[in-house]
């Protein structure tokens, strides 16, 4: 069953917030901390959440700004003794780690959800070059085939608006068959994008591309109007 509007907590410190427009439309879900060094995103959607800017004119926005709260709080990629919690899914209720027994919890709600977008929040270390497969700043990422439409409009939308000519956009395909969004996708059918900025930019800059980007994204699925 869909969560109710409100917040809900998938563990006492990781919130989900449901936005509900009260009118018929798709779902879309964004997500940031999976990993908790990268924070720009973590930032962005709890700025996005203060303004208001994510209040669907239609369907519903679930928004979890920090997936992994232990990792977050310890400014690494996976909490201290942990596992790389997008490494886990679809997870395992019954798991010994907790970060398997997470993953489990926000893979049902996706069943429960059947958005039509899923979105994650990352940052690299390694800005984007094509002949660099492990590259990963400033693109949108999907893992299957055929390329969802999408991906370029945004990465288009997103060229438009450059601070400097490093901040260049691009698609990259980039299968990871345990992430989260891949493997919501396998089980829903649903659009699943990672949004990666490179941490060579200055954390405000990050912060603002980000919003940019999950703007786009739910304007584009039809959640929100556009301004």
């Amino acid at each position: 069953m869909p969560l109710a509007p409100g917040v809900t907590f998938l563990e006492p410190n990781v919130p989900v917030h449901v936005l509900d427009s009260g009118v018929a439309g798709p779902t879309a879900v964004f997500q940031a901390g999976i990993h908790g060094d990268e924070i720009a995103g973590v930032h962005a959607l709890a700025e996005l959440l203060e303004e208001g800017a994510l209040t669907p004119a239609r369907g519903r926005v679930l928004v979890c700004p920090v997936m992994n709260a232990a990792a977050y709080r310890a400014r690494q990629r996976a909490a201290p003794g942990g596992l790389d919690l997008n490494r886990q899914f679809p997870g395992d209720a019954d798991a010994p780690e907790r970060e398997r027994r997470l993953a489990r919890r926000f893979m049902d709600l996706m069943e429960d959800e059947r958005p039509a977008l899923v979105v994650t929040l990352h940052e690299s270390w390694k800005r984007f070059h094509p002949d660099v497969p492990v590259s990963f700043g400033q693109t949108v990422v999907y893992g299957v085939e055929p390329r969802p439409p999408v991906v370029d409009r945004v990465v288009a939308a997103m060229n438009e608006e450059l601070a400097t000519p490093y901040e260049v956009w691009a698609p990259h395909h980039f299968p990871v068959a345990t992430s989260s969004t891949e493997v919501i996708v396998d089980a829903i059918g649903c659009v699943g994008l990672c949004i990666e900025t490179w941490m060579g930019f200055d954390e405000a800059r990050r912060v603002a591309m980000h919003k940019r980007v999950v703007g786009l994204l739910a304007r584009d699925i039809g959640v929100i109007d556009a301004a």
